[in-house]
């Protein structure tokens, strides 16, 4: 989120306070290094005749013996032909072991770009490893537009679709449910044409099918004509704000929330269809946020009530940001700072009592700072969609890069599966075949579809095999 140069930068109130803490105390805490034990920002070392890959956070890592980039299905299922096991992968933004393979992995970043669009029917055929801002921005071209993005734009589309990325709105559904069609080459090598008239199963498990069921080469979406959006940011108190979330999620084509832990401040974010001369967007100032919530730790994390004494006069109030543009250029943001996250869906009727408990959670640990992101979806019929049983409300939390996160799992986890929480396919988390398939009507199902198309399991990794149960040999 944006907010402005001010934000949380201590300044000369700030820096008073901190001449007054009590030196022990102040020594103390400023001596802490909160780097966690075996962080390192390297890439693993590669065997000879074998290659290092790794995930955008650096948590996921392998040595495949190669990466492939193949530019046409022929290249793709020829590579396929001859490996033992493969996995696809996109930008690396998925924070789940989905890509990690030590024999190939296939990168279908070339089939990219807009093949056709037709603004008649709205119908437009992309290729799947086209990034989603690049494919906003060629549709835009042609008069069309995506309905919703996510906050982070750098993904590939079969990486958010396939992993059932979604974007907020009260009535909009997750990014997936564009879909009208894909083209996909399986295990064998053939390529099929899929949609839910020609193979309704296929494409109910293939909107999100976490790179199981084969590589997906291009998607037909349901686009809808291009539009510009007004985006206003505002900051006020958390307890202001959780009372009229559910009346801002109605009242705004698109609205989220962010908490900055130990403040007890949040900045609202809403975007509307706009008609009229546009502002363009004011310029990102995330990384002066997060300097100054990290700012904030690091000086005072020894004290929650001086956090939030010195938050309270730091934070701006009120409206921060108004500014109009077009959607693409508004929905999403740059993410340069790198993180590990944990994000759950909640059903909405849980939604805020799960928020309280998480917040509570992560504020018993002084030396968490990174803000809170929660949002809204509404939902769809996709075998593995989160979704699929009515809106839910999604709570992520996040951790800088090189610090621990070890508590998404011991305390965090526990609150979202008590709530009924389904996690977000790309981000942490620690649920086994048992767990989904007592959350999703539709597992078996997905189970045994992927069985019928890959028999000798040629997508499998070890994280799939967990969430799949069944056995693994590298």
């Amino acid at each position: 989120m944006s907010t402005t140069r001010r934000a949380i930068l201590l300044g000369t109130a700030g820096l008073a306070a901190a001449a007054a803490i009590p030196g022990v105390q102040y020594a103390s805490w400023s001596m802490k290094d909160f780097t966690r034990d075996g962080y390192s920002p390297d890439l693993p070392p590669a065997p000879e005749g074998e290659v290092a890959w790794s995930n955008w956070s650096g948590i996921q890592q392998s040595t495949p013996d190669r990466i492939a980039v193949p530019a046409t299905e022929a290249e793709l299922a020829e590579a396929l032909s001859t490996a033992r096991r493969v996995r696809p992968v996109g930008s690396g933004h998925s924070f789940t072991g989905l890509v990690p393979s030590e024999h190939l992995i296939m990168d279908a970043s070339r089939f990219s770009g807009l093949i056709s669009a037709e603004t008649e029917t709205g119908l437009a055929t992309i290729g799947a490893g086209t990034r989603i801002r690049q494919a906003a921005r060629e549709l835009d071209e042609a008069g069309l537009a995506l309905l919703n993005l996510p906050d982070v734009d750098v993904q590939t589309l079969a990486g958010s679709f396939s992993t059932s990325t979604h974007g907020t709105g009260r009535t909009l559904q997750p990014l997936h449910s564009h879909i009208e069609g894909f083209r996909i080459v399986t295990a064998d090598g053939t390529a099929r044409d899929v949609t839910a008239a020609s193979d309704p199963e296929l494409f109910a498990a293939g909107q999100v099918s976490l790179g199981a069921l084969g590589v997906i080469t291009q998607y037909t979406l349901k686009c809808v004509p291009a539009y510009n959006l007004k985006r206003r940011v505002w900051v006020e108190e958390l307890d202001s704000l959780l009372d009229r979330v559910m009346d801002l999620s109605q009242q705004h084509r698109n609205f989220e929330f962010y908490y900055f832990p130990f403040t007890g401040y949040a900045a609202g974010i809403s975007h509307d269809i706009f008609e009229g001369d546009i502002t363009g967007r004011v310029p990102d100032e995330d990384e002066d946020t997060l300097t100054g919530l990290k700012q904030l730790r690091d000086v005072f994390g020894w004290s929650s009530w001086l956090r939030r004494r010195v938050a309270a006069g730091s934070l701006p109030k009120g409206l921060v940001e108004e500014s109009s543009d077009a959607y693409w250029k508004l929905l999403s943001t740059a993410r340069p700072t790198k993180f590990n996250e944990m994000e759950y869906h909640i059903p909405l009727d849980n939604g805020l009592a799960c928020l309280r408990e998480i917040i509570a959670a992560l504020e018993s640990r002084n030396n968490t700072f990174f803000p809170m992101e929660i949002r809204i979806t509404a939902p769809d019929n996709a075998w593995l969609s989160p979704f699929n049983d009515g809106p839910r409300m999604s709570i992520a939390t996040h951790a800088a890069v090189d610090e621990a996160y070890d508590y998404f799992f011991t305390d965090l986890e526990p609150i979202h599966r008590a709530h009924r929480g389904r996690p977000h396919w790309g981000k942490l988390h620690s649920l086994g075949k048992d767990d989904l398939l007592s959350l999703y009507p539709d597992f078996q199902n997905f189970l045994d579809l992927r069985a019928s198309l890959d028999p000798d399991g040629k997508f499998l990794n070890p994280h799939l095999a967990h969430l799949f149960g069944v056995d693994f040999d590298a």
